[in-house]
């Protein structure tokens, strides 16, 4: 397999950040689809493929969004160009005839509601990751987060659907100079064993 460059890897990880403010700059349309034309191609269980995504980008909205964060995350998020509710659908083996034809795996499924929550939280947050790091690819930045009323994303945006809010990451372009010096991370030796 071929490696990519370190340049394309300090673009996606090494000199990226998360961003807590945002310039003055639009995301269009075309290019959220452009990150998820790309970032379907990754892996999941069985091709299950359960993400799914709100992009909440208008005034009205943002507004709406506002009462379901937590007061830390408000000013950033309003002032992002576009915020993504990342969510899982529970419903996604309803869509494996197509994603995964080679065997019937809805019986896997159907009925058993933990086994499923678990399934579709696990592969749609794989997923989201997915996302941000193409976003990152394709020259946006990303503020994850996870400070907000799940209950209140689900009632507000989601309700009628078999979709649970996960976690939301403001899209954009980041304000370089409000960053803070970059957090430490762990050695490999205080988080791997190799057996």
């Amino acid at each position: 397999m071929t490696r990519i460059d370190d340049m394309s890897l300090d673009l996606l990880f090494g000199n990226a950040r998360t961003f807590p403010a945002w310039l003055d700059q639009p995301v269009e349309a075309a290019l959220l689809q452009q990150i998820y034309h790309v970032m379907r191609m990754g892996p999941t269980s069985m091709n299950a493929c359960p993400l799914r995504i709100v992009f909440v980008s208008s005034a009205e909205a943002k507004e709406k969004l506002k009462p379901c964060l937590m007061a830390g995350n408000v000013n950033q998020t309003m002032q992002a160009p576009v915020t993504a509710i990342f969510a899982h659908d529970l419903d996604f083996y309803k869509k494996m005839d197509r994603l995964w034809p080679h065997s019937v795996v809805t019986p896997m499924f159907e009925g058993k509601p933990e086994y499923t929550e678990q399934f579709a939280f696990r592969n749609g947050t794989l997923q989201a990751a997915y996302f941000m790091v193409v976003a990152r690819g394709l020259g946006l930045d990303c503020g994850p987060m996870s400070g907000f009323n799940n209950a209140k994303v689900d009632e507000t945006f989601l309700a009628g659907t078999s979709w649970r809010s996960n976690f939301l990451c403001n899209l954009g372009y980041g304000d370089k100079t409000k960053l803070r010096p970059r957090g430490p991370r762990l050695d490999f030796s205080e988080i791997a064993s190799i057996v």
